[in-house]
């Protein structure tokens, strides 16, 4: 087994230096800001929408669920993605406007429940709702465009 001596090795050590040296510039270009570390200029807007059967949404069965994000620009797998953004904000972001059912709604008083929830943000702040529908008929008339899936 042969050994480097320490002239040896200090002379590799001193053409590896230069070599390495001879591809770098004086001028360093700044770096692109990756895309998760900018900031925008809105409150961020995305939610997790879902429609189940059942009476509360902790034993309801989900029969459908979308997402949807309005912020910074409308998208998600929502079908109608500005249209759902435009009532939220209408309603200025409170659920309770959005699933009012429409006076004059004629519905049977069968207690068949579907419960509609939203999970995420609204325009930097956490929202958590739950509605509970008495019946399809209900539902239908009261859904709005943001739970309109």
């Amino acid at each position: 087994m042969r050994y480097i001596t320490g002239g040896i090795a200090l002379g590799a050590a001193l053409a590896l230096g230069s070599l390495a040296g001879a591809g770098t510039t004086a001028t360093a270009s700044p770096s692109p800001i990756p895309a998760a570390q900018t900031q925008s200029l809105y409150a961020p807007s995305a939610l997790v929408l879902t429609i189940g059967q059942g009476d509360s949404a902790a034993t309801a069965g989900v029969q459908r669920a979308v997402t949807l994000t309005c912020m910074p620009k409308a998208g998600g797998t929502h079908p109608d993605t500005r249209g759902a953004c435009a009532q939220l904000r209408l309603s200025g972001g409170d659920f309770d406007k959005v699933v009012k059912i429409k006076e004059g709604t004629a519905c049977t008083r069968e207690w068949n429940p579907s419960t509609v929830t939203a999970e995420g943000v609204w325009e930097g702040r956490r929202v958590s709702f739950e509605h509970t529908f008495s019946n399809p008929c209900e539902l239908k008339a009261g859904k709005g465009t943001v739970f309109e899936f």
